[in-house]
């Protein structure tokens, strides 16, 4: 949807930071409860890092609120896949916004969701971190993950989509199914349901 049509409304509601009217289920869970919360994973547009904490700190810290099952060997191959394994004894404060944007991503994947939700994860990425990210998001959903990404980039969802919703005025106006959508593009859906126009 175009700015200012409700996507941080409901993502922040989604992921517990504003208060709601109405019902979030995460897994058939109510999203407010314990164990929805552990299920799902959110990476946030603007990463927030503690800045006296190293990488490996933040990674630590999360899997102990989480009590993840993750191994060592785990969080190992996710740093590495990001090129965060040489930068692990970084502090928060350290890091220049992309970095911060894969330890959140890398945080996230430590507890092994069921259900991950990111918010423009690609802004701030190198190109091999957007090509790991996808790589990542499509082993994700193999494994029966659910995923809802929020982005303005359409081009960088081409392919890793399935169902696509269009906000507009706090409302969801419509979604597409990637099978329905034929030879259509995500640009051209999304223009097509809105009314804009690229010019």
């Amino acid at each position: 949807g175009p700015n200012g049509s409700g996507k941080s409304t409901i993502i922040k509601s989604i992921a517990g930071l504003l208060r709601y009217q109405g019902e979030i289920r995460i897994k058939g869970i109510p999203a407010r409860q314990i164990p929805a919360k552990r299920k799902f994973a959110y990476v946030p547009e603007i990463p927030n890092m503690f800045d006296a904490l190293t990488v490996r700190e933040h990674i630590e810290y999360v899997r102990m609120a989480y009590d993840s099952e993750i191994t060592d060997e785990e969080i190992e191959k996710i740093l590495k896949a990001f090129e965060m394994d040489d930068k692990q004894d970084k502090l928060g404060n350290e890091l220049s916004k992309g970095m911060m944007q894969k330890v959140s991503i890398c945080c996230a994947l430590c507890i092994k969701p069921q259900v991950i939700l990111l918010d423009e994860p690609m802004v701030g990425l190198d190109p091999k971190a957007i090509k790991e990210l996808k790589e990542v998001i499509l082993e994700l959903k193999e494994n029966g993950v659910t995923i809802l990404i929020s982005t303005h980039m359409l081009e960088m969802v081409e392919n890793i989509w399935d169902v696509m919703f269009v906000m507009e005025k706090g409302k969801i106006i419509g979604s597409y199914r990637k099978s329905e959508a034929g030879e259509k593009d995500l640009d051209d859906l999304f223009f097509e349901m809105t009314g804009g126009d690229e010019k």
